[in-house]
């Protein structure tokens, strides 16, 4: 099945393309949070894993209904410890046991963001010497080092465009929420605690309006006239 890229419409597997810049200043709130971790004990942390009827960087919307569908979904995985996820995206809908980097224990919904709190898998090899032999000791350690973690959806369903705007379509089926270096979703940065997500918020991508899209269309035209 083909990869839908940022932008395109049709069927196919929706992977949330690290997308975007993560600035020297969120870095270094993310950074200041993760130092003082224990790393030899089981790493739980928390992230904004989705939001809807909100653009992203891959010009994607996911309508609130869509997610709150597949989030119910989701809770029958969670609760057999089946909600398992890579560290980055694979080019497939299906979980590669061996890329799997964590678990998602629990999801819950704030307003329009879905929260999760994620379970790394690390090692005995990991918590004893550092040795990092698992997606789930590679993730820790980048993690100990000061790299900045995102999370980002996989599924497989349609995009269409509505007025200007791709919208994921009722299709949809979620697979699972990845690590990766740079979240499409503003604001899906894991941290230590649910209380610090404000922390790590970004400017939200505005939807364009009519008068805007009127805007550059005739801005478009003037230069092809110009010519």
């Amino acid at each position: 099945m083909k990869i839908l890229g940022p932008n395109e419409t049709g069927r196919g597997i929706l992977i949330e393309y690290d997308a975007g810049h993560v600035s020297p200043e969120h870095n270094k709130k993310i950074i200041s949070e993760m130092k003082d971790m224990d790393f030899s004990q089981d790493l739980i942390l928390y992230a904004v894993l989705q939001k809807y009827d909100t653009p992203n960087k891959n010009g994607r919307i996911y309508p609130e209904m869509l997610l709150k569908r597949e989030n119910e979904k989701y809770q029958s995985l969670i609760k057999k410890g089946g909600a398992l996820n890579e560290l980055n995206h694979p080019s497939s809908s299906l979980i590669d046991l061996d890329r799997v980097s964590h678990s998602i224990l629990e999801t819950w919904w704030d307003g329009r963001i879905l929260m999760g709190k994620i379970k790394l898998f690390t090692s005995p090899g990991w918590k004893k010497m550092g040795i990092v032999s698992t997606k789930g000791d590679q993730a820790a350690m980048l993690l100990m080092n000061g790299a900045t973690l995102g999370i980002s959806s996989r599924g497989v369903g349609s995009l269409k465009q509505v007025k200007g705007e791709n919208i994921v379509q009722d299709d949809f089926e979620l697979v699972c929420f990845d690590l990766v270096s740079s979240p499409s979703t503003p604001g899906a940065y894991i941290f230590k605690d649910p209380s610090e997500r404000d922390q790590y918020q970004e400017a939200e991508i505005k939807k364009p309006t009519l008068d805007s899209r009127m805007s550059k269309l005739m801005g478009n035209l003037d230069t092809f006239l110009s010519k």
